[in-house]
């Protein structure tokens, strides 16, 4: 078990291919896109409490949508039910694509967006860097005519995630608009990020004083906060991926199951990924031989090693898909899955 925990704490790359709030923080959001075929739905409400004595209770729910496309993109919108970033209408939406790229420990993602009630193209290049439980985050932000009522603006935003284990992490950021007039203040946030064990879900509590999660929206103070008190904003933020797979053939993709690796190696032992588990978490086999793995469940997964062993870790296994691996030389190697760091395994090769 120790030795799984550090070989998921020192990886050098965030799971990329899956939103875990373990590596993005609560007004940022970072670079990540969901796997091809994978519906991603994030539910965020944050609630205002007034001052004494009313104690009336303000809320503003923000709801994602994206789905996974190939080539690291994604199509999606968030759509906010109660939004000040324009005093004509209540209601936000920001459709948006994303193209991810990565290199070595470093995470690029370019943002494109257009933002309803600014009537605004809008647009964001983030970054991020993962090392160890650390995950440093940062974005340059663009808006043409941003909240409905300015010429072109830009902002600068940052932030940090630490994972004090696999399962929950301290989060916070801040972001500035470039040039800010004096009722804009600068806009940050900060909580508590957990990952529910045995499941992809991820869940947050933060404290904020911006009720909106779009560019616009996150990008400075939110004017009722700024007005009345110095109070902030409380929320909580749930994600859930949709694996269409699930909802049957029609879905999934067909033709032979691929498989990757060392395909030819002679297989010794074979792993089946199935419930969100390698179902055979120990094994042993002799120097030279090869242990393939078979996933079983409807979403992809990874075999990814210790970079400090020395083995070649996989790519995303597609659902049906295979990677096969061979091992050189005598050890244990640990190993988890990328998106789903909770998965682990050990091969013991004599």
């Amino acid at each position: 078990m120790r030795r799984s925990l550090v070989c998921a704490l020192t990886t050098l790359a965030a799971p990329l291919s899956a939103q875990s709030l373990l590596y993005r923080t609560p007004n940022l959001s970072g670079t990540w896109v969901p796997e091809p075929g994978v519906l991603q739905f994030n539910f965020l409400h944050r609630f205002y409490v007034s001052p004494r004595p009313s104690r009336s209770v303000s809320n503003y729910p923000t709801f994602t949508f994206a789905f996974g496309l190939p080539a690291r993109t994604t199509l999606g919108f968030h759509y906010a039910t109660r939004s000040e970033l324009s005093s004509t209408f209540s209601n936000e939406f920001e459709v948006y694509g994303r193209w991810q790229h990565t290199l070595g420990p470093v995470t690029l993602a370019l943002t494109p967006a257009y933002n309803t009630a600014a009537k605004s193209v809008d647009a964001e290049v983030a970054a991020d860097w993962t090392r160890g439980p650390v995950t440093l985050l940062g974005a340059v932000r663009a808006m043409t005519h941003a909240y409905r009522v300015d010429t072109a603006r830009f902002a600068l935003a940052g932030g940090a995630v630490v994972r004090l284990n696999q399962f929950v992490g301290l989060t916070g950021d801040v972001a500035s608009l470039l040039s800010k007039r004096p009722t804009e203040k600068l806009a940050w946030s900060a909580g508590l990020v957990f990952a529910i064990p045995n499941s992809p879900h991820t869940f947050s509590l933060h404290a904020s004083n911006v009720d909106v999660n779009t560019i616009e929206g996150s990008s400075r103070k939110s004017p009722l906060i700024a007005q009345q008190t110095k109070k902030p904003i409380y929320g909580f933020e749930f994600t859930i991926p949709i694996h269409l797979s699930r909802f049957g053939a029609w879905f999934r993709k067909s033709g032979a199951a691929a498989v990757s690796g060392d395909v030819d190696a002679p297989v010794a032992a074979t792993v089946t990924i199935g419930a969100m588990q390698y179902r055979s978490d120990t094994i042993e086999i002799a120097a030279g031989q090869a242990v393939r793995w078979d996933n079983a469940d409807p979403l992809g997964h990874t075999i990814t090693f210790d970079p400090a062993a020395g083995e070649a870790s996989s790519s995303l296994v597609p659902p049906n898909g295979s990677y096969v691996h061979r091992f050189a030389k005598p050890g244990t190697f640990a190993y988890h899955c990328t998106p789903h760091p909770f998965m682990k395994g050990v091969v013991v090769v004599k």
